[in-house]
């Protein structure tokens, strides 16, 4: 009876799903935001599909998320448990911060996401065109003014290559940086600025209920799930694609990257993710291993020449 009990203990625990290691997702912004809503995906599916039994999420914000990137990298080392959410806002984040911490003091994983830029005003605005905003700004570039997300992220850099693109000088654009995208919505929605650029997944349901006007696109081409034209159909000769990254924590074993990389390719390719892709509007884009950290590296020698260019890296 005694040998019966302890062999029906370990089947019924071989039973069990085989989760791997419990993590938490640090999202360097706050709530509402893409890394913000990145990172609640990641947790969703990560435990629907059983690739882990708990996630937790915790909102570290501040700096373009280069704060939230200091202390995973100083509080997190040999953590393979730890996971930071990232990407081309923080990119450039380090870069017009001068942050001592960059992409190279963590563990990139893998890229995840691609998210085109959306420009939009409130739908009582008086700017009805890209073409009206545009005359705008080239009339006086100071009196319009743009919600978006941290200095030298990507709405930051889409803003001064519309300007540029335009013949405005990038330097002398009125670009306001929220640290969350719930904040630069309100300040959009209450037309306290001009007009608002970020991820078309931000402003989905606002454009949807008619409370915000879509512009444009920074898509090459005409994005068939989204009913707006692109910038460079707009006359503006400007194509911006956001990306998302996971990275893991600095120290870690090579068979511990190896867990998390594994890890994160099963979330990649999983039925769950793909259908928050779809429903999210993001791209996939995923890319891991040598050939990530190769195009991480392409990626941040282009974000500084951008940066450059419109005067926010010297």
């Amino acid at each position: 009876m005694k040998h019966f009990f302890l062999a029906s203990i370990l089947a019924g625990a071989l039973a069990l799903p085989a989760y791997a290691a419990d993590y938490t997702i640090i999202a360097p912004a706050n709530p509402g935001g893409g890394w913000d809503q990145t990172a609640r995906s990641l947790q969703t599916v990560m435990q629907q599909e059983g690739i882990s039994g708990n996630v937790q999420v915790q909102n570290v914000p501040g700096a373009g998320g280069t704060i939230g990137l200091a202390q995973f990298a100083s509080q997190q080392k040999g953590n393979p448990n730890a996971l930071l959410v990232g990407g081309y806002v923080m990119v450039g984040a380090i870069l017009t911060n001068n942050s001592p911490v960059t992409l190279k003091d963590v563990t990139p994983i893998a890229r995840l996401t691609g998210e085109y830029e959306a420009i939009v005003v409130p739908a009582a605005s008086e700017i009805k065109s890209m073409a009206d905003l545009v005359a705008a700004l080239k009339k006086d570039p100071g009196a319009v003014s743009w919600a978006g997300g941290s200095a030298g992220g990507t709405d930051h850099i889409a803003v001064g290559l519309i300007a540029k693109a335009a013949g405005v000088d990038p330097t002398k654009i009125n670009y306001i940086a929220y640290s969350g995208g719930g904040e630069a919505l309100a300040a959009i929605l209450g037309s306290q600025v001009t007009a608002g650029i970020s991820g078309y997944g931000e402003f989905e349901s606002q454009v949807k209920a008619g409370t915000l006007r879509l512009l444009a696109v920074s898509s090459a081409e005409r994005l068939p799930s989204i009913d707006a034209p692109t910038l460079k159909e707009s006359g503006v000769d400007v194509v911006v694609e956001n990306w998302r990254m996971v990275a893991a924590a600095p120290g870690l074993t090579d068979e511990q990257k190896a867990a998390v990389s594994a890890d994160i390719e099963k979330l990649a390719k999983s039925a769950g993710w793909q259908e928050v892709l779809k429903t999210k509007g993001w791209q996939d884009t995923y890319l891991a291993g040598d050939a990530f950290n190769a195009q991480l590296s392409k990626d941040v020698s282009a974000t500084e020449t951008v940066l450059k260019d419109i005067g926010l890296v010297k």
